[in-house]
Parts: structure tokens; sequence; C-alpha cells
């Protein structure tokens, strides 16, 4: 799946030149996907490519200890030529950390908190010499500093989001105590430190207009990232695919609480670590659904081979949703809400295969039409106009040229 097909010698500007992938140690969500696919378009262009891995809390040493042994664990698919694992010692809360840190997380300052993990990150002692680093979401930036030794080395910042926004949502969902850091004073740290970077790409529309608002004297570029395509839809199975986050969670509650009691018996599976999420914030809600939770799979991919149809009940969240770019590659049959397709320059409504859903009751008749199109045995077509969209904008292929076109004017 980390592999570019069909790239000629004359398409690979940087053969000889080593690359690194500056990433948040996560897995089993789209940040995560988002990288696997940087690394496979870099090979594709000829790179050498390292991918440097940040623990984004402090931790024990890798790769024991910690989220260490589920993160690597999970993350054997990356395609990296070599990897690094990094984090800050559990030892750094005895530094000022305690106060520049720690002291305004319990405000509500995640955006603060992060940077500050990320200037007390170790430096790898055999890091190799690195002609370009690729940087992903703000806070790796005083890590990937300190990776230059020094050195005049270009840096692209892939956003990912306004992530501001993120920590607002995420707040929601927590205990802190006053005064509370609000939106504004977290996003005037993320803009001080995207300044930095030599470019600033942009997964989505809506993140691109605003970040080009926010730093008019930054350099900027919309890239749709590389989604690796999942395998053809071929199945009947009514599925929603999801990773714990809040937005996740506000959306999968209204459908559990407005959509499923309308819905008649309309069956779906809820794959990924959502269950986790949903159980620890409403209990009662798990409780009363947890029949439809399949939890996180391994294999992903025979999930969305076994599909019929794949819900998108998105009613929160910023910035482009990966797994709905996964339901594209599918070709699956999609019923989803408007905000799904946030971030795309798309009308959904041209799309022959999706159905849209203004309200609930809208989306649970569509809900219903697709399970009795499952009951009489009825499985997505071969080609399909949601499939026909991801090969042009968000295929490794489409990243890999959109990215080749960037690089000309960067000093590698």
């Amino acid at each position: 799946m980390g592999q570019i097909s069909e790239t000629p010698p004359s398409a690979r500007p940087l053969a000889g030149k080593t690359v690194a992938v500056v990433h948040a140690a996560w897995h089993s969500c789209g940040s995560y996907q988002v990288n696997v696919s940087q690394i496979a378009a870099y090979k594709a262009l000829g790179a050498r490519v390292l991918s440097i891995a940040m623990m984004d809390a402090l931790t024990p040493p890798p790769p024991v200890g910690g989220r260490w042994p589920s993160y690597l664990a999970a993350t054997r698919d990356i395609g990296a030529d070599r990897r690094y694992f990094c984090g800050a010692p559990n030892a750094a809360l005895a530094s000022r950390l305690l106060l520049d840190g720690w002291w305004r997380l319990i405000h509500g300052d995640q955006a603060s908190w992060l940077i500050e993990i990320a200037k007390r990150v170790r430096v790898p002692d055999d890091l190799e010499t690195i002609d370009l680093f690729h940087a992903n979401h703000y806070f790796t930036l005083p890590f990937v500093k300190r990776l230059k030794r020094g050195r005049r080395v270009p840096v692209i910042l892939e956003t990912q989001d306004i992530q501001a926004r993120q920590y607002v949502l995420r707040n929601q969902g927590g205990f802190f105590i006053p005064p509370y850091v609000g939106y504004d004073e977290m996003l005037a740290v993320e803009l001080d430190w995207m300044r930095r970077a030599d470019l600033c790409a942009h997964l989505n529309e809506e993140e691109d207009r605003d970040f080009r608002a926010l730093l008019p004297q930054a350099r900027h570029a919309l890239i749709y990232p590389a989604v690796l395509e999942v395998p053809r839809a071929a199945g009947g199975e009514i599925i929603i695919v999801a990773s714990d986050n809040y937005a996740n969670y506000k959306s999968l509650r209204w459908l559990l609480e407005e959509v499923v009691p309308r819905a008649e018996g309309a069956r779906v599976a809820i794959y990924g670590n959502i269950d986790a999420g949903v159980k620890q914030r409403d209990p009662a809600l798990y409780e009363a659904h947890r029949a439809l939770f399949r939890g996180r799979v391994e294999n992903i991919g025979a999930v969305y081979a076994g599909a019929g149809c794949v819900l998108l009940p998105t009613v929160e969240g910023h910035g482009l949703s990966i797994k709905a770019v996964e339901a594209l590659s599918c070709g699956a049959p999609l019923i989803a809400t408007p905000l799904a397709f946030r971030g795309m320059k798309v009308d959904p409504s041209a799309f022959s295969n999706v159905g849209l859903a203004e309200d609930a009751e809208q989306f649970a008749r569509l809900w219903r039409e697709a399970q009795a199109r499952a009951d009489r045995g009825e499985t997505p077509a071969a080609a399909s106009a949601t499939r026909k969209f991801y090969e042009e904008v968000f295929s490794p292929q489409a990243y890999a040229r959109a990215l080749a076109t960037e690089l000309e004017t960067l000093p590698l």
C-alpha cells in the first residue's frame, strides 16, 4: 500500500537526497495515514526517507514503556528507509517544564504544552545528514529546529488543520481551572512557530484560506494529502470507520441519539477505536449500543472490501476528514452530511453514489434504503464517481506531482 508505481526517472528530482518526515508518534488515525503517504511520495521522487516519530507526551525511552509498544506494533507499514523514535523523558517535569508547560496546560493551553514538550525531546545521536525536513503540525517545529543542528535546511510544514480549533474542541471534554486559555491565545502560539517554516503546506481549502489570511507574509501551498487507497467495496455490510477524537464522538453521538431511533432496524457496524472514546465519555450511551461497535481491527482494508455502504454522519469537526477520503476511494455508496466533505473543492451532490442528508430524518431514510439494497444482495459497482474523484485529487500519484511542483522553488 505504501508504493507509488510507474514513476519515470525524469520525475525523481530528489535522487541522492535524504528527506526526514517528522511527525507525532500517533497511529490508527488519519494523521498516521497522511505520514505513510508522505513517505511513499518522497521515495517515489527519488529520496532516501527517514521517519522521525516524536511522542507528544512525557515518555519512557523507546521501545518499551508508555505508548511506545502499541505505537511500534501498529506502524510496521510506515515504509521509511530508516526510523527514529524520540521523546521527552519523564524527568523533564522536574525542570522548567512544570512552570512553562504544565502550569499552562491545566488552564487549557495545550498549544504551549506541546511546544515545551518538543523543546525537550531528545535528538538522536546517530542522526543522518538531512537535506529537507517535512514537518507535520506546528508543535514539531521546536524539535525540527534542534534536529537541524544549526544547518540551513529547508523545512516544509504540513499544517493538518488549525490546531487551536482542535484544542478548543478537546477542552470541552476535559477538566481545567480558571483563568481558561482560549482560542486566540493558542492560535498565537501556533502562528508564531509557523512563521519559521520555508513553506506552509495545507491539505484542505478551508485551512489554506484561513492561514493565508492569518500569515500573509508566509509562503503557502494547497496540497491535498495523499490518502492510500483501500480495497474496492464489494460486499453488503453498512459500516462506519472512525478513530477516537472529540469531533468523531460528537458526530457518532448524533447518529446514535437522533438517527438510530428513526432508522427502523437498519444495521451498521462501527469500526475503529471510537468505541473507547464513547465508552469513556458516555458509558450509558455506549452500553445502549454496544452491539454496534466492532473496535479497532488490524486489517481495515478487509472492512472496506466487505462494505456495501459507508455512513459519514459528520456534524462536528474542522479540516479534511481522512476517513471520508478513504470512503471515497473504496467506491461504495455513501450516506453523508455535507460537512463530511469539508475542505474539498467539490459539490458532493454531483456524485451519483452519494446520498446527502441535511437532518436526522433524511439520514435515516437514506440509511433504510441502503439496508433494503443490502438485504436484496446488491453490492457496489466496480466503478463509481467517488472513486474517480479520489484518483484525480487524493491518490499518491496526484500528491507526488503536486509536491514535486513545490519542491522546484526550494533551495535543495
